[in-house]
């Protein structure tokens, strides 16, 4: 993860914040550079790409380990639904 963040020159509170919106919600680059700038932080949408690749890879290492397995057996339950009472 050291590596990655070498040369970096921003706060690693913002960057980590940019990438994790960027990943877990539907926000496209330019809407994380609005509200970025609405928290009075100046920061440019190709930045923030910039900050996905290089930080990812790490971040992926990081807490892959960590992930739990998902068991072997699924379930599912049918569901009925009326439409207009048909």
């Amino acid at each position: 993860m050291s590596k990655a963040l070498k040369r970096l020159h921003y706060p690693l509170d913002i960057m980590l914040t940019c990438v994790r919106w960027y990943v877990a919600y539907p926000l496209s680059l330019r809407h994380l550079e609005e509200m970025m700038s609405e928290r009075a932080v100046s920061v440019d949408h190709s930045t923030v790409h910039r900050w996905a690749i290089k930080l990812l890879p790490a971040l992926g290492k990081a807490f892959g380990p960590r992930k739990q397995k998902v068991g072997r057996s699924w379930r599912m339950d049918e569901t009925y639904i009326k439409v207009k009472g048909e």
